[in-house]
């Protein structure tokens, strides 16, 4: 139902300035305006959940990437699950629990629909609209059935191993009957891996040299390698991989915030002579296979097959404090910001 005399009085994290490295709280700035008269084909929708990921730090910068940049003064883009408040499209209803990729760190938000998707609240909380049933449990789906094409008894290796993906993709590998290293970044988080998620092992990079501990455990190589950091860790563990090795490419959050590119170990030795494959993906060429993946993984997380882990925030106005421990590695879990 559309009523033309509603309005929404929005708070949004806008850009005020591209970060120069890592990103600073006045980079970001916390502005009101007013949402109503919407056209034929838009929604407006009330922000629940707002989602925070490494990748928006790359659409901070003006460097080419796959997605365009924010432009200075628009909204921070970012997924986020809400309530549909009003409607002029046929396909959604007042009502509905609604999720996208591009809403953005905003209280109310005014948009088409081409790129909202209608989500079911009786699956599961929907909050994992924006996680495990969302863009971070697609990519860890699909990222490590279609790319790394397990088989059982394989060693995978998983970095990042406690965040919003790679807490998922190591229990796939388990799931899978394979042998799990997750890389971390605390001894809590390595605790976790081991004693909750059930990791084979798990190596904190900040205290441990992770050559030596992957060399000594699984001393006839890697056979997957799913890689959510790039830099000096991704060399070591490359530096380790087995004949015929697999390695998927998701993330490179070790690179985002550098002002100038870091030297490092040469791994193309190491994928010649074990004729290994590497692979970079964007989880969006699965969009058909969506559906698929989200009835498997809401059957597992009922099953309990897999744990999901949240590490969430309160407010709206401390997205930008959260987003900036999240490329410091604070974050444990999926980082979300309950916006009501």
């Amino acid at each position: 139902m559309y009523n033309k005399f509603m309005r929404y009085q929005n708070k949004k994290v806008i850009l005020k300035k591209r970060p120069d490295g890592f990103p600073k709280i006045d980079d970001f700035e916390l502005v009101e305006n007013i949402i109503d008269n919407i056209e034929h084909g838009e929604i407006i929708i009330e922000v629940i959940w707002l989602s925070l990921d490494p990748y928006m730090r790359g659409r901070m910068s003006e460097a080419k990437s796959y997605a365009s940049p924010i432009k200075i003064g628009d909204v921070i883009t970012g997924g986020a699950v809400g309530k549909v408040l009003q409607s002029k499209c046929s396909r959604f209803n007042a009502g509905d629990i609604v999720e996208g990729f591009t809403i953005g760190w905003q209280k109310f938000c005014k948009t088409s629909t081409h790129n909202i998707r209608k989500i079911n609240p009786d699956i599961a909380p929907i909050q994992t609209s924006v996680g495990v049933l969302g863009m971070p449990g697609m990519t860890a789906y699909f990222g490590f059935f279609e790319i790394c094409k397990p088989i059982p008894g394989d060693t995978v290796v998983v970095s990042a191993a406690s965040g919003a993906v790679g807490q998922l993709v190591g229990q796939l590998a388990k799931l899978s009957n394979c042998k799990v290293i997750g890389i971390a970044g605390s001894e809590d988080k390595c605790s976790y891996l081991e004693k909750n998620l059930n990791f084979d092992l798990a190596i904190n990079y900040k205290n441990q040299n992770v050559y030596k501990e992957i060399k000594s455990f699984c001393p006839e190589g890697v056979n997957i390698y799913f890689d959510n950091v790039g830099g000096k860790i991704s060399d070591e563990v490359i530096s380790n991989i087995a004949p015929y090795a697999r390695i998927a490419v998701c993330g490179v959050i070790s690179q985002y915030n550098l002002k100038q590119l870091e030297l490092g170990h040469r791994i193309q030795r190491a994928v010649l002579t074990n004729q290994a494959t590497v692979e970079g993906f964007l989880v969006f060429r699965f969009e058909q296979k969506y559906n698929i993946a989200i009835n498997r993984m809401a059957k597992w997380l009922k099953e309990k097959k897999i744990i999901w882990k949240e590490d969430i925030i309160e407010g709206l106005e401390n997205a930008p404090e959260a987003f900036i421990g999240l490329m410091n590695g604070k974050n444990f879990g999926k980082l979300l910001v309950k916006v009501k």
